[in-house]
């Protein structure tokens, strides 16, 4: 209950339910996904036998535990807000403000790389972009608020673009593996590890890019309100987008290894067109590039989606300005936090695109345990609470699923730290996780004087308060 005994008058907004199983799909794809692009490195940095097992096995150490973990939280609390109101309700306000926070400082790094690539792509058709340093940053601002506009109109517009998104994106290399399966005339798997290095240190340089690769199962979590249905519809988008998301990674790139190997390619970011090229033409190959371009649109727009709602979540519940919870007075959307996640993203994007997954993942990691241990408390604290969906499996499965994911995290830090140094692998990380305590203490006055207690009503999975 509020320590304040006086009544205040709090309008609660929520958001009408939308999205139906098919945007889901397109969404989550485009939240984890987007296609193969951004592969190449795994196979660059690791060797074509390493870069096809962590394409094979990631998805089973990691991103199964976690999609377990989100489809029974999500569909016991399938409510705005997503995991900051489930770490919230399992573990408190303080742990739950840095499951908000971390998740915002994380997107900060997230929504910028997306920009970074779309630029990048775009050089193909547009070579000065190659050459002229503030060109790209200007590019890729526009690119930041034409988009912003976009999630302005909707979920439901992002849902039913992500689908179409998805059909653009998948097609060049539908043909890639259509034409280049007549083509293969060597081991896609040779050689098994990049050359001069040996198949431990291989393993831990290709893990960091292929989990940004498989990153991103709880983002929907945010829009929760959106989702037509979402105790049914969550868990079921998410079983179909794990075996999907993987198979559209591991056939292209066995084909593609398979036609035209190591040797010839530098397997670094845009290798895909390369290799479109070789197997179909030019023609193949520009429109490739022109997917690529439309994988960053997709990926922008869904996580602009649902990063977009963590300081509305934040705000809705006391902690940040009233403001923030202004929404679009016919779409219904949240313009204020759209804005502000944009302007952060347009200074943001000046950063390298290495150094912005990196710190996307550590902090985005650091919520993901937040979330696991919620998932432990709650079976614990509420053993009796309906759930639709529920991690088969005896009462030491939710332990076993947590260690997994934080040992893949935990070795991923590691050889970041062995290979770049404490400071420059995860020090900006930590400080960004510290900005979280101090932001807590900071805002936690103003939290009180608002009055405002939200609890999930765990009947309807709307907030009470």
């Amino acid at each position: 209950m509020s320590t304040i005994d006086a009544p205040v008058d709090i309008a609660i907004r929520t958001v009408t339910r939308k999205l139906g199983l098919g945007a889901i799909i397109g969404i989550i794809f485009f939240s984890v996904s987007g296609g193969p692009y951004g592969l190449e490195d795994v196979i660059g940095s690791s060797g074509a036998g390493i870069g096809l097992l962590l394409i094979v096995i990631t998805p089973i150490i990691y991103s199964l535990p976690i999609s377990l973990m989100v489809a029974e939280l999500a569909t016991m609390m399938p409510v705005s807000g997503g995991y900051y109101q489930w770490v919230k309700e399992g573990l408190g306000q303080f742990w739950g403000f840095q499951a908000g926070w971390w998740a915002w400082v994380a997107s900060w790094f997230d929504l910028a790389i997306y920009p970074v690539l779309f630029v990048e792509f775009s050089s193909y058709f547009i070579p000065a972009l190659a050459e002229n340093f503030w060109l790209r940053w200007i590019v890729g601002v526009a690119f930041i608020w034409a988009f912003a506009l976009v999630n302005m109109l909707g979920a439901s517009v992002v849902g039913d673009s992500s689908k179409l998104f998805l059909v653009i994106v998948l097609a060049p290399f539908v043909l890639i593996v259509l034409i280049g399966i007549f083509k293969m005339d060597q081991s896609p798997v040779i050689p098994f590890t990049a050359e001069g290095v040996s198949w431990t240190t291989a393993f831990g340089a290709g893990l960091f890019v292929i989990m940004w690769n498989y990153a991103g199962w709880d983002g929907l979590s945010t829009v929760a309100g959106d989702i037509e249905n979402p105790r049914v519809n969550y868990p079921k988008a998410l079983a179909i987008c794990i075996p999907m998301i993987t198979l559209i990674y591991l056939i292209p790139t066995v084909i593609s290894l398979a036609v035209v190997g190591t040797s010839d390619v530098e397997w670094t970011a845009g290798a895909f067109t390369t290799v479109a090229e070789q197997v179909g033409g030019a023609w193949l190959g520009l429109l490739l590039s022109f997917g690529a371009i439309v994988s960053a649109v997709g990926l922008f727009s869904a996580w602009l989606l649902s990063y977009s709602r963590i300081p509305f979540a934040l705000a809705n519940d006391g902690f940040l300005p009233k403001r923030l919870t202004r929404v679009h007075p016919t779409r219904n959307t949240p313009v204020t936090t759209i804005v502000i996640a944009a302007t952060i993203c347009s200074v943001v994007t000046l950063l390298p695109f290495e150094k912005l997954a990196a710190l996307s993942v550590l902090v985005g990691g650091c919520v993901l345990i937040l979330e696991f241990i919620t998932l432990i408390v709650m079976r614990r604290r509420h053993p009796d609470l309906e759930r639709p969906f529920k991690v088969p499996g005896g009462p030491i499965v939710p332990y076993i699923i947590l260690l997994v994911p934080a040992a893949v995290i935990t070795t991923a830090v590691y050889f970041t730290v062995l290979e770049s140094g404490l400071f420059a692998g995860v020090g900006l990380a930590i400080i960004g996780l510290m900005t979280g305590v101090v932001a807590y203490f900071v805002l936690l006055p103003g939290k009180r004087r608002s009055g405002i207690d939200r609890r999930v009503d765990f009947t309807t999975g709307e907030l009470l308060g």
